[in-house]
Order: structure tokens, then C-alpha cells, then sequence
């Protein structure tokens, strides 16, 4: 019997992709590509269902007789490996960004006598619009904590935007521009900042805004958005209370917290040695940590933790034995902080950090030595980069213009014409909930 290749993403079945599978059937035994989250997130967003969920809907269609996981979203080793006699894909591929690749699977299915062959694409039906009205709808707390694991296993590295209300929450899920290539670039999660969440409610970031205010953020967030969220939460406080810390966040459904290994009176990491700031004891931290793992209820929750040595001024062999010694009390990942303008002490801790025997996910913030770019974070090993603060930092810049220029004119006209979205857009941002 003839083999037949069919590619699929398969996060939501509908009409489209059975009359494929169909198609694809009359020609011989289906072999379904089915695209793992690594694949998927190389392009787009990652997947509602993890890949053995897809993968148990694939198999239970009786036109397939095989399920490949398709390691990439380049379909040439595949084809290569399977040699199949016919590759079916819908004939959406001929134009946008899918049509060099269309090409490249035709070149090669010729070397063996292959035919690529393309059904009429299903009109009136988008993947990509069902799965975001399913999303308008909601997730649940479960689907969205395991969500950050995911991504981590998906991608080289997750880029992660901070969110201090429900409006740049919003922000944080849609924004979206295409590189050279026309991929699609987006943020893959959400940071809830101690520092700009204090700073929007006008208050200081000293730990004064406690864990209430916290939840009731998250959920604000959480009902207009999907992404995974870390939240900030300082040191964590007595370890008695991050044992409910944590505990609260997870039933949320927030992925991760990150907590930083200093005591005393907060004071912003980024004050440097200017304030006097104390660094925990390893002992007692790693404590904390374990205690917080004793305290979640499933394995999708992380606990990070933050690291203030080189801040502090303590060196980097005191980040290093710290890292070793959080890793060893539990912790799911180790966040290196810095006050530099150059990354050079930053490239340093990960330098050294990739000879650990065991290492966790590494989170950097790169917002003073902000000219490193992403490309060089993944080069040296970090999992996750945080833009910490810089929607507030813009928006606050921006609002004080505003209100001058108000006050300069001694009316609004201005301000309106030059520096505010229209009022019709502004009505329309959020959308009704219908």
C-alpha cells in the first residue's frame, strides 16, 4: 500500500482537517506529522493541548494508521526519513509565508518519485480564529500553570514582559511583530513586578503591598489574558507565610514565584549599595525553598529563586555556591540579578553555571545592561529573560505629558490630536465579552 504524509498542528480539530485526512486516505496508509509543542512555538503560540493529548485525538480518527511526532516545523527530515509516496497538505500553502517551503517539500518528494498533492483548502474556517475565541472564553487555573513547564521544554529561551493590571495584561497577549523571515515574534508570559504593581497603586516598593492585593491583580489579569504568569514576591517573607504564599498562587494559577535571598527592610535591588540591604543566610533560604515545595499541590508550580550577590557586592563565587546550595533545597530555577550597565558579570555566572552537574532553568533581567541582546542570552545558556518594568516606565512618561500639555493650552486639543489614541479605539479595545 502507498504511504501518504499528512502535517499537522492539531490543537483544535475541525471540518478542514477531516476532509484532508479524508483526502489523504484515498491514496493509501495516513501517517499523521504531528507537530510537537517545540515545533509549534518555533512559529506561533504554543498549543491548548500538550502533544500526548493531541496525540491521543490523532490516533482515535480511524482514516490514520500512524502517528509521527514531528520534531520540527521543517517537514524535509521527516519526508526524508519516511520516504512516504504522497505528501498531503491543503492549498493555503501556495502563497504567504508557507510558499518556500511548499517548494522545498516538492523538490525533495521528487527524488524518490513522490507527488505532493494539495485538496482544496476549507473555506470559511481558521485554526488560528477558533483557537482565539476559545480563548476569549478563558483557561483554567490547571491549563495555565503548566503552561510556563511547556514553553521551557518548547523553546531555546521564553521572553517575558511585565504586567502591573488587566490593560497591560493585554498588552502583554497580543502584541505581536514578524521578523525579516515574516515569523511572528510575541511574548510568551507574564511578570507581575513588585515594583511597578506598587508603583501603579502609588505606593512604595517596600513589601507593603501584601498577598491580597497581589491575588486580586492576578485574577484582574487573569481574566483577560491566557499567557502564564511569575509573580514577584520580594523575599517571601516569613517562612511561615510563604508556605500560604504559595499555596495561594498556585490554586490562581499563576506558574511561577521568584523569591530573592535578602532579609530586612526591602529596598529596591536596584538601589545598589546606596541603602543598606542584608543578604539571608544560604541555611535559612534554602529553607524557605524547601518549605515552599513542601507546601504546592501539583508538580506544574515553580519556585525561583533570586539571587542578590552580585548586587550586594558579595562576588561571584558566593552567587555560584548560593545557586548550588537553592538548587539543592529544591528550587525549579536560579534568577542572577545585576546593577551593571555592561553584562560582562552576568555572562561570567552563566559561563560558570553551565558546568553545573545540576542546573535548573536560568532567568536574567536585563534592565540596566539592556544592550545584550537575546541571541547572546541564549548563547550563554538562559532560559528566560524578563523585561521587568518598562511598560509602567513608558506609560508614566507619556501620562505627564498628557496632563501638561493640558495644563500649557489650557484645553485638551493638543494633547487629543497628538498624543492619545482616538476615542472610538479606546471604546473598542476591550472587547464586550460576547
Amino acid at each position: 500500500m502507498k504511504k501518504v504524509y499528512v502535517p499537522m498542528a492539531a490543537d483544535l480539530l475541525h471540518d478542514g482537517h477531516m476532509n484532508i485526512l479524508n483526502e489523504a486516505s484515498k491514496l493509501g496508509e495516513v501517517t499523521v506529522g504531528l507537530l510537537t509543542d517545540r515545533a509549534i512555538a518555533n512559529y506561533k503560540r504554543l498549543p491548548i493541548l500538550t502533544f500526548e493529548q493531541r496525540k491521543k485525538v490523532i490516533e482515535n480518527i480511524r482514516t490514520v494508521s500512524k502517528v509521527y511526532a514531528q520534531e520540527d516545523d521543517d517537514y524535509i527530515p521527516a519526508i526524508r526519513e519516511l520516504k512516504p509516496d504522497y505528501f498531503v497538505h491543503g492549498d493555503d500553502w501556495k502563497i504567504g509565508i508557507q510558499a518556500k517551503k511548499r517548494q522545498r517539500v516538492i523538490e525533495v518528494m521528487k527524488e524518490w518519485g513522490g507527488q505532493v498533492v494539495e485538496p482544496l483548502y476549507t473555506q470559511g474556517i481558521s485554526s488560528t480564529q477558533l483557537i482565539t475565541k476559545v480563548k476569549q472564553r478563558g483557561i483554567t487555573p490547571d491549563i495555565r500553570r503548566n503552561m510556563l513547564r511547556r514553553l521551557l521544554d518548547a523553546k531555546s529561551m521564553i521572553r517575558i514582559l511585565e504586567a502591573h493590571n488587566g490593560l497591560t495584561g493585554i498588552i502583554v497577549e497580543k502584541t505581536m511583530v514578524k521578523d525579516e523571515d515574516n515569523v511572528p515574534k510575541t511574548f510568551d508570559a507574564t511578570w507581575l513586578s513588585s515594583l511597578t504593581h506598587a508603583t501603579s497603586k502609588g505606593k512604595p516598593d517596600i513589601e507593603y503591598v501584601d498577598i491580597t492585593s497581589i491575588g486580586n491583580t492576578v485574577s484582574e489579569i487573569f481574566e483577560v489574558t491566557t499567557k502564564p504568569m511569575l509573580v514577584d514576591a520580594d523575599s517571601g517573607g516569613l517562612i511561615e507565610h510563604f508556605r500560604f504564599t504559595v499555596k495561594t498562587l498556585e490554586r490562581l494559577g499563576v506558574s511561577a514565584v521568584v523569591i530573592e535571598d535578602k532579609i530586612g527592610s526591602k529596598r529596591n535591588s536596584l538601589f545598589e549599595t546606596e541603602v543598606e540591604q542584608n543578604q539571608d543566610t544560604i541555611e535559612n533560604f534554602c529553607r524557605k525553598i524547601s518549605e515552599g515545595k513542601k507546601s504546592q499541590a501539583s508538580d506544574d508550580f515553580m519556585i525561583i529563586a533570586r539571587i542578590e550577590s552580585l548586587i550586594l557586592k558579595k562576588g561571584l563565587a558566593d552567587a555560584l555556591e548560593r545557586a548550588k546550595a537553592y538548587i539543592a533545597a529544591g528550587a525549579d530555577g536560579i534568577m542572577i540579578h545585576s546593577k551593571e550597565k555592561n553584562p560582562e558579570e552576568i555572562l561570567q555566572f552563566c559561563k560558570e553555571y553551565k558546568k553545573f552537574e545540576t542546573k535548573v532553568s536560568l532567568v536574567v533581567v536585563p534592565s540596566t545592561y539592556s544592550i545584550i541582546t537575546e541571541e547572546e542570552l541564549i548563547t550563554a545558556g538562559v532560559n528566560m529573560v524578563v523585561y521587568a518594568n518598562h511598560l509602567l516606565r513608558s506609560a508614566y512618561p507619556a501620562m505627564v505629558k498628557t496632563a501638561e500639555s493640558i495644563l500649557k493650552n489650557k484645553r485638551s486639543y493638543e494633547a487629543s490630536n497628538e498624543q492619545c489614541m482616538s476615542i472610538k479605539e479606546i471604546i473598542t479595545l476591550i472587547p464586550n465579552g460576547e
